[in-house]
């Protein structure tokens, strides 16, 4: 919580141990934070044997109000972006392997992960941006080369496996909704 008057945090809400989050989206009218995040790893879901154990990949949902977890949804892969369609009452993550993941606002207390789209033959989909006149959202995406060979040292960042390099003339920006 920030004081729009001192620009000073003024309180936090900590949601555990889920890695990065690299997307956040608001419902204004019910006060609800939808965060993406992604546990370091490789995607896939935690073994059967830890019941307490997360996906590694989740959307948390909160409260903005008093930083209640609502729920915690699994995301089909690692986020990069997040955003909200108050028309829709949807929350929507777009994914770095060409999916994007569909979260509906049954209620302020009840959701569910409506659909995991894919948006790309490959990796791609990456970062989003929601158009709230027409309830269009737009991904961009580029094909990548092979990864390069496995180093002694981790990637930068440390966020898993190196990605190849962009393909020239392969970005594409993908819109998702009716025409």
């Amino acid at each position: 919580v920030v004081d729009a008057k001192t620009m000073k945090v003024t309180k936090t809400y900590p949601f555990g141990d889920n890695g990065g989050c690299n997307g956040l989206a608001l419902d204004v009218k019910n006060q609800i934070l939808f965060a993406a995040c992604s546990v370091i790893g490789p995607p896939g879901t935690p073994p059967a044997t830890d019941p307490g154990a997360r996906p590694p990949q989740t959307f948390v949902i909160l409260s903005a109000k008093d930083g209640t977890i609502l729920a915690r949804l699994p995301l089909a892969g690692s986020s990069d972006g997040a955003a909200f369609n108050p028309q829709s009452m949807e929350a929507f993550s777009t994914q770095g392997n060409g999916t994007m993941t569909i979260v509906r606002e049954k209620s302020p207390t009840n959701f569910e992960v409506e659909q995991d789209l894919k948006t790309w033959p490959s990796n791609g989909a990456r970062t989003i941006a929601l158009d709230g006149k027409t309830g269009h959202l737009f991904a961009m995406a580029s094909e990548t080369g092979p990864p390069p060979p496995p180093a002694t040292a981790a990637p930068a960042g440390g966020r898993g496996a190196a990605r190849g390099a962009v393909i020239p003339g392969s970005f594409t920006i993908i819109m998702v909704g009716a025409k």
